[in-house]
């Protein structure tokens, strides 16, 4: 494989998902793809699916939703300033993906289950305001 040596026609779309540091490994990237997580153009494709610059993308990472257009290729990983060059999220979907993320911060931060039981002083506590219900 080439890196910058001589200027790359295609890559294959799971190699360039691990070089642009969406996923961990290459065999995460083709599990992806393979999976349906990742659209070229509004469409599935397969791991060896050529991707060229200008390519319309559409991954879902866990609960992430990222709406991408390909800058440039590489099939090489490397540092992640250098990664976030190969590709430009839309505006849309980075304020729709950091909405969600507050969310689910807020999400986490509100109810905490209680840890045992409630005691014979809760239980009382709860049922008194169970009965406010009915006024």
């Amino acid at each position: 494989m080439s890196g910058a040596q001589a200027p790359v026609a295609g890559v294959r779309l799971d190699v360039w998902l691990w070089a642009a540091r969406f996923f961990k490994t290459r065999a995460l990237a083709r599990q992806a793809v393979e999976g349906g997580k990742v659209q070229v153009g509004g469409q599935g494709a397969k791991p060896s699916r050529a991707l060229r610059v200008g390519d319309a993308l559409t991954v879902r990472r866990g609960e992430e939703l990222f709406e991408l257009r390909v800058l440039g290729l590489s099939d090489q990983r490397g540092p992640a300033p250098v990664a976030r060059l190969l590709y430009e999220e839309s505006e849309a979907s980075r304020v729709a993906r950091e909405q969600a993320a507050a969310e689910r911060r807020a999400a986490a931060a509100g109810y905490r289950p209680p840890a045992s039981k409630p005691d014979k002083r809760a239980r009382r506590l709860i049922q008194a305001l169970g009965d406010l219900d009915a006024l």
